[in-house]
């Protein structure tokens, strides 16, 4: 946790004095984070969330090497990967939010317990995830994306089933790096995720070019990666001195603790997990007109996700901030440094959006695909990266300041109303009906952040969020 800091110095200070804290010392006000403290916080948030998005796009690259029925077999299972990470990073954000609130409230007893009970819980759903994925993965990919080519069916099977197994790992592993997170650490994470990324991109050139395993050796990779990574923050978390450590012969069930995690992240997991299905929903509409159509979409859903990062990153630093601001009862501050995250993540977002759009050129001709393929995902990333630079933050960022201060019924219920009213009901239309495929979907997720942006917005300015925490 960020300890209590006085300020009387910078431009950022004196505008912070306006701010009500409470102060033993009278003429001076407390804060709770410092433009050093958000720093720390956030940069290696950025780092973390840039190696991921490229690291997928490395896989991507590998992959298509194999043929566009690799490509198109990972993409249809990296969809319901996705899918289910959301839900793990859900249960993971409501952990989060609870230490991150008693770091507020300094009670480091329970903010220990909080992590004891979130690790066990992610673990469960995690096997029992897993378990069910190997179990019914022909039926899986049947249900999601109806008839697909024979060849793309064999690889997204042999990746769904390597990919299931690590499924306990990356859980873990999520959990562990949002308690690092809830401590204002996210340094720790990001060397995690460093080293995790790096071995991903060497197993898959072994694998794929070496071995010449196919989607068999992305996903190995990406399995004794992920392992690696959830053995080594849980290592460094068991240590005493941090605030926030887990303690093995500890690991209870203390069913308040699981209730109140549950509380955040169960709304959390649900809305993630529509949102994800809503995408893997459209991506069976995009599936109806090809193999090249799904490989473009696969390419545009790559590049595009480089110019949100910053949101991405803000997201989860937000869960941090303000969740220690309402666990402390400072409104004010959760304000304050709200409106000073979301105007830093409109900033760096949309010279994130620019950049991306500027050199697609380059980047496009990285991908072992057809020209018509390329084409089609050029225009999927223009709809994307260009409507995003006014509408992602507020559509994704500003609902985990709701999240923080356990505002998380009205946020679940206005995403999955958007999603199954805009995106999939829209996309149906656009896409099928009308004709315009995979840039009809598009377009419809742009008439569903439009509707996220209204309900969010509205949401946080009326106040309501600052009456569902209490002690």
């Amino acid at each position: 946790m960020f300890h209590l800091k006085k300020e009387t110095r910078s431009k950022q200070n004196n505008k912070e004095n306006n701010i009500s804290s409470v102060s033993s010392n009278p003429g001076r006000k407390t804060y709770l984070f410092t433009n050093q403290d958000l720093k720390r916080l956030i940069i290696p948030l950025i780092v973390e969330q840039i190696l991921a998005v490229t690291v997928g796009m490395v896989d991507t690259m590998m992959v298509s090497s194999v043929g566009e029925a690799a490509t198109s077999g990972v993409s249809l299972v990296d969809m319901i990967n996705t899918l289910l990470i959301n839900l793990f990073a859900a249960v993971s954000t409501g952990g989060a939010v609870i230490s991150s609130q008693f770091l507020g409230q300094k009670n480091r007893e329970k903010a220990c317990e909080a992590a004891n009970q979130l690790l066990v819980v992610t673990g469960l759903i995690a096997v029992g995830v897993m378990t069910l994925a190997i179990m019914f993965r022909r039926g899986l990919l049947g249900l999601l994306y109806g008839s697909i080519e024979a060849d793309v069916m064999k690889n997204a099977l042999i990746y769904l089933v390597i990919s299931a197994v690590s499924y306990p790992f990356l859980a873990v592993y999520n959990s562990c790096a949002a308690l690092f997170r809830s401590m204002g650490n996210s340094r720790i994470s990001m060397q995690a995720s460093i080293i995790m990324n790096v071995l991903n991109v060497v197993g898959d050139a072994v694998c794929i070019f070496g071995l010449h395993m196919g989607v068999a050796g992305a996903a190995a990779a990406s399995l004794i990666s992920r392992m690696t990574a959830c053995v080594i923050l849980t290592c460094r978390l068991r240590d005493k001195k941090l605030e926030i450590h887990i303690m093995p012969e500890h690991f209870g069930w203390n069913l308040p603790l699981v209730k109140k995690i549950l509380h955040i992240g169960i709304p959390s997991g649900i809305e993630n997990s529509v949102f994800q299905l809503g995408r893997v929903l459209v991506v069976g509409m995009i599936a109806l007109f090809g193999t090249t159509q799904i490989a473009a979409n696969a390419v545009a859903n790559n590049l595009d996700s480089l110019g949100v990062l910053p949101g991405q990153a803000m997201s989860l630093a937000i869960i941090t901030v303000i969740g220690q601001c309402v666990g402390a009862g400072d409104f004010k501050q959760a304000e304050y440094y709200t409106k000073k995250m979301m105007k830093l993540t409109y900033l760096i977002n949309g010279l994130c959006c620019t950049l991306v759009i500027v050199t697609m050129p380059l980047t496009l001709k990285l991908y072992g695909l057809s020209a018509e393929t390329l084409k089609l995902a050029a225009i999927l990333v223009m709809i994307h990266d260009g409507c995003a630079i006014l509408l992602w933050p507020s559509s994704f960022t500003l609902t985990n300041v709701l999240r923080a201060a356990n505002d998380v019924k009205f946020p679940m219920v206005a995403s999955i109303a958007s999603m199954v009213i805009m995106r999939l009901g829209g996309g149906y239309i656009l896409a099928v009906v009308l004709g315009y495929g995979a840039i009809g979907i598009w377009c419809a997720m742009v008439m569903d952040w439009i509707v996220r942006v209204l309900c969010f917005v509205s949401r946080y300015r009326s106040g309501k969020w600052k009456t569902f925490y209490s002690v």
